[in-house]
């Protein structure tokens, strides 16, 4: 079945328009979900509409409503949040550049692929490719759709365009409240010598295939495996993990095992003295 377009409509770069069509970049994975079944029966459980004191209530006696302190709401009819929905526009107006790596990673959230509506869009669209890797560059613009408004940015991808929707400001925590008590010291020298060679040795292209979701594979295996035993209970053998032998890490003897063997000691190193004897 043809991919259905997200969005159709027209990117305006001033006095340029170009007719474009986007899709999602991304796809449902292979994660599984389960149902709550009621046991004797094998039947799914259903949830009703319940009021604390009241018990289950019709769907249109139930409308949204807003907490504006505790246990008081505000209530709003759907004609009412209806109103207030922005119009759904067919342009996208490119309304400024900046940087690509400008944008911290935190505000992107999920990406779209933008392609030329038809044959006369194509050269326009080349342009504006082009004219973003030339000044490496992403566009920011605000997208209508579904009655509401998305911050979105325009960044070249092969012979293509991503757009991908951001966050808005107030949707992004702020990382200095996390990393406020982590130093701002340089690591000794040669533990920093290390590490980078740990990296460069683990270096490789990115083959996004030969990752799995491990958990999802083990619960695949799991629903086989039960389905044949008919009810009997399965217990995956899951390998633990290596026990830590203590909280205190050395950390350059791991870094030097971790890179692979460990290097000779510095010229300058102390003599070892003797042992002390023992007392009497």
């Amino acid at each position: 079945m043809a991919a259905r377009a997200y969005w159709q409509g027209q990117i305006r770069l001033a006095l340029v328009s170009i007719p474009v069509e986007i899709y999602p970049a991304t796809k449902t994975g292979a994660a599984i979900s389960f149902r709550q079944i009621h046991e004797p029966s094998g039947k799914r459980v259903n949830y009703e509409k319940v009021v604390a004191g009241i018990g289950a209530v019709d769907h249109d006696d139930i409308l949204k409503g807003y907490e504006v302190s505790k246990g008081n709401y505000v209530l709003l009819e759907d004609e009412e949040i209806e109103a207030v929905k922005i119009e759904s526009r067919k342009t996208l107006e490119l309304m400024q550049f900046v940087a690509a790596d400008e944008i911290d990673v935190l505000y992107f959230e999920k990406p779209y692929f933008v392609v030329p509506a038809d044959d006369l869009a194509e050269e326009a669209y080349v342009v504006l490719r082009e004219a973003l890797k030339t000044s490496k560059k992403v566009a920011l613009g605000q997208l209508s759709v579904r009655g509401r408004e998305q911050l979105v940015a325009l960044k070249p991808c092969g012979k293509g365009i991503v757009m991908e929707v951001l966050r808005y400001a107030d949707e992004v925590a702020k990382a200095q409240t996390f990393f406020r008590e982590v130093p701002d010291t340089t690591p000794d020298a040669e533990l920093l010598e290390l590490a980078t060679t740990l990296i460069e040795k683990k270096t490789g292209p990115f083959k996004p295939e030969v990752f799995h979701d491990r958990y999802v594979d083990a619960l695949k295996r799991l629903v086989e495996k039960k389905a044949k035993a008919k009810g009997k209970t399965i217990l995956e053998d899951v390998g633990e993990p290596a026990a830590r032998s203590g909280n205190v890490i050395d950390l350059m003897a791991a870094l030097k095992k971790s890179v692979g063997g460990e290097k000779a000691a510095p010229a300058k190193a102390a003599a070892k003295k003797p042992a002390a004897r023992k007392r009497a």
